[in-house]
Order: structure tokens, then C-alpha cells, then sequence
């Protein structure tokens, strides 16, 4: 396999990601349980929206990808390599604040470890995210401390959350059989292994802060599949929502 497919793969699965969890995130937009929260996920929606706009444009430009409005709205759903996280809908609270957290710490390590990374793209752009990230990830551990510690049934709620999103926020290491080694051996990033590693051993002592149990990952099964185009029934629907406006006439300029 080549080098120049391997890359693609990696920057359409972050890009992905970014864009789905952005879009979760705004549906928050006017709806939050109060009015800080409304503010704080609708910018992190811009935020996670905007990652996904810069890694397409980086596939657009050095690796011959569509434009970045049409690639992230004009493809159908089996060309989406988002993780079943980020597909879940917003159900309730505490799992939304849940896989904010999960998700943005995650995030966080993989732009991490491409500070260094021999694609000078991905240096350019973990700069340039990395105070917004530290803003997210700040943001998600004072929320799981403070509604962990508010009471006996927030705690519960809180637990509960954790337990049903474990699974699915371990599906965003979900290894590639087919580029891994390459991207490995050419110094982008580590492996997804690796940066899965690094996310647990981030994210535990926060939990204990917290007083929140994580489950035993060794008896997870991680909800693998995303990254081989094998969706959850929620990213349909989601998709054709999010390109309502710009299939109405792909060829427009705005």
C-alpha cells in the first residue's frame, strides 16, 4: 500500500470525526441546561467544524482530495470513516458531557503526537489547534468534577455515562491492518495503540479525581467499525441533515 493512500486514510478518519462531533456538539446550541453551556458547546462546534475544514483542505492540497465543502458534504455514507462515537445522538446530558470529555482528550493526544510528525502538515496544524484543545479538555474535566460531586444521583448519572460510552470511545484507536505499519514506519504518528495507551493513562487519574470507576478495558470490546465504513443507524440521517442546504445546489457559490 502506498504512502500517499495510508496518509489520505488517517486524514479523512480525523477530519471525519471532527466533523460529526462538531455537529453533535451544536445541536446543543440553545438547548444546554444553562446559558454558559449553550456557549461553550457551540464553540467548541465551530471549533471541531474548523479542525475538519483544515485536514480536508491539507487532503485537498497535498494529496489531490475534492474540495473541502464538497468532500465533507457530497459524499454518501459508506465513504465516512467517523468512529461510532460521535454518531450517537445527543440523548441526554451527562452522555453528551461524557463523550465531550473522552472525545477531546483523545483528540488532544493524537494532535499531541503530531507536533513532531514528519508531515509537516500536521505539524503546522497541531500548533495551531492546540490552545483551543486545552480550552475543551479544560472545560470537559471541571464539568465531570463538578456534576460527579453534586449529589449521590448525579454521581450515579454521571457513572452511568461513563459505562455507556467507554466502549464506543475506544473505537476511535480503531487500528488499520493495511496503513498502520507505513504510517508508522515514516514517523506521522505513533500508531493507534500507542496514542490509546496514552489516552487511558490521561484520562484515569482524572476519573479518580472524580471518584468516577472506569470500567476494566481489558473486558471492553471496543465498538470497532466506523473506520471501515460500517455505521451505526444514526449517520444517515445525520448526513443528509447536515447537507440540506449546500445539495440543494452543489455547484453554488456562496
Amino acid at each position: 500500500m502506498s504512502y500517499n493512500a495510508a496518509l489520505t486514510d488517517l486524514i479523512i478518519k480525523m477530519a471525519d470525526d471532527e466533523l460529526i462531533q462538531g455537529h453533535r456538539n451544536s445541536e446543543w446550541t440553545g438547548l444546554g441546561p444553562v446559558m454558559e453551556e449553550d456557549i461553550a458547546f457551540s464553540s467548541m462546534a465551530q471549533d471541531k467544524i474548523g479542525h475538519a475544514w483544515a485536514l480536508y483542505r491539507i487532503l485537498h492540497e497535498n494529496l489531490e482530495g475534492k474540495d473541502p465543502d464538497k468532500f465533507a458534504f457530497h459524499r454518501p455514507e459508506k465513504d465516512f470513516k467517523c468512529s461510532h462515537l460521535v454518531e450517537m445522538p445527543n440523548e441526554e446530558y451527562g452522555f453528551s458531557l461524557m463523550r465531550h470529555f473522552l472525545f477531546d482528550h483523545a483528540e488532544a493526544i493524537r494532535y499531541e503526537s503530531l507536533v513532531d510528525s514528519s508531515f509537516e502538515p500536521f505539524r503546522i496544524l497541531s500548533k495551531k489547534v492546540k490552545g483551543e484543545l486545552k480550552y475543551h479538555t479544560l472545560h470537559a474535566n471541571a464539568w465531570i468534577m463538578q456534576l460527579s460531586q453534586a449529589g449521590e444521583e448525579s454521581y450515579q448519572r454521571m457513572q452511568e455515562a461513563l459505562n455507556n460510552t467507554v466502549a464506543l470511545a475506544a473505537g476511535i484507536f480503531e487500528p488499520s491492518p493495511e496503513y498502520e505499519n507505513i504510517l508508522i514506519a515514516e514517523r506521522i504518528y505513533p500508531g493507534e495503540a500507542a496514542l490509546y495507551q496514552r489516552w487511558l493513562d490521561r484520562i484515569y487519574p482524572i476519573l479518580v479525581k472524580a471518584s468516577l470507576n472506569l470500567p476494566d478495558m481489558k473486558t471492553i470490546t471496543p465498538a470497532y467499525g466506523g473506520r471501515q465504513a460500517i455505521h451505526t443507524p444514526y449517520l444517515r440521517p445525520l448526513l443528509k441533515e447536515m447537507g440540506e442546504v449546500f445539495n440543494l445546489d452543489a455547484e453554488a457559490s456562496w
